[in-house]
């Protein structure tokens, strides 16, 4: 099962958010930096396109874990609350492409 860490106490803001997540998921020198891009960089991450540096099998999911996350909600809930919809939403693509859901996201 791939893995992926954020540490959710080394992010104070958005740019610091986006920063980590191209740094752990391995995102393209052209990634957008806004959540659109993170969901469109994740959507295919079973397809081997270049967009993260995770391939995952069929039925594999890759677990994201927010460490920090209470710290993280409490001084920047706009940014906990987005990677949950955007977790979902891709999740949502997957499910609509008849696979299963790709991304968990654990919270501690």
């Amino acid at each position: 099962m791939a893995h992926a860490h954020l540490d959710g106490t080394a992010i104070g803001g958005w740019d610091a958010f986006h920063e980590q997540c191209a740094a752990v998921f391995g995102f393209p020198a052209f990634y957008g930096r806004n959540m659109n891009a993170w969901i469109d960089c994740l959507t295919y991450v079973r397809d081997g396109d270049g967009m993260s540096r995770f391939v995952l099998g069929p039925e594999e999911p890759l677990v994201i874990e927010l460490s920090g996350a209470k710290t993280l909600k409490s001084q920047l809930p706009e940014i906990v609350d987005a990677l949950v919809e955007c977790t979902v939403a891709v999740n949502a693509r997957h499910v609509e492409m008849g696979e299963q859901p790709a991304l968990l996201l654990l919270l501690h």
